[in-house]
């Protein structure tokens, strides 16, 4: 009996063993990747909430900028911000009316990217369908982490276009901060590139090579954007936005 009990024992025992194992990789992990984080956002540049080219208006949350854009009947948005109830504190300065958003486009389904969208009731919300893995239990956006989308979701493939009276969206897969990851392009000038790049003085950059998923396909997505004739203005969710793309990607 004495022997059996030992026996019963050492499983338990090396079970217990590996779960303080794995329990003390996931907080040095997320404690480098804290660290880490906190010296990245001292690099961030936001824009300040304010209607930033005709028609088009940054939102600024604590780290991340969302852009509302004018539609003839309402606006569409680019991303949503981390914090719902600053966003909507920032959209009453800016006099909009988040029923007023006709549509929501994410670039990617990060926590900084989807905050406030429940406070467009109206939106229809556009994700990219390489996206989806993330939201739907398949695939871990950080070790066994996925991300959360607190709402019903269309599904774009690379090159769609998507109309809303006097606009035109195009949907551009650009992979490497997520696998999902997607850019759009309004009305062939103003394009959004959420965590695609960063700017650095005036010029592109990776975002970030610790919490981008592929570094290699993420310089590759750099250089495709490069490849957009006839667009003028860039805009990214963390390093504030330039009106001469050319500059931009010279470096490239």
């Amino acid at each position: 009996m004495k022997f059996k009990t030992l026996f019963m024992k050492k499983p338990l025992k090396i079970i217990l063993i590996a779960l303080g194992i794995i329990t003390g990789l996931i907080v040095i992990l997320a404690s480098v990747y804290l660290i880490y984080f906190t010296s990245m956002k001292k690099e961030m540049k936001i824009t300040e909430s304010g209607e930033i080219v005709s028609g088009i208006y940054a939102v600024k949350d604590s780290y991340v900028n969302m852009y509302i854009i004018r539609t003839g009947s309402g606006y569409i948005a680019i991303d949503a911000a981390i914090d719902k109830a600053r966003v909507k504190t920032e959209l009453d300065k800016l006099q909009i009316d988040p029923a007023q958003v006709l549509a929501i486009f994410l670039t990617h389904t990060d926590a900084d990217h989807v905050g406030s969208i429940e406070l467009f009731k109206n939106a229809r919300v556009y994700i990219s369908k390489d996206e989806e893995q993330f939201v739907n239990g398949k695939t871990s956006r950080f070790l066994v982490f996925g991300n959360r989308l607190p709402c019903k979701y269309e599904l774009l493939d690379d090159n769609a276009v998507i109309y809303f009276d006097s606009l035109h969206v195009k949907a551009i897969t650009t992979h490497g901060h997520t696998s999902g990851s997607m850019s759009y392009l309004v009305n062939g000038k103003y394009l959004f590139t959420g965590d695609c790049l960063s700017l650095k003085s005036g010029k592109a950059d990776i975002f970030s090579t610790f919490i981008n998923m592929d570094n290699i396909a993420d310089k590759a997505s750099i250089k495709k954007l490069k490849t957009i004739s006839g667009a003028g203005y860039i805009f990214t969710a963390h390093h504030g936005y330039s009106n001469n793309f050319k500059e931009v990607f010279s470096n490239w």
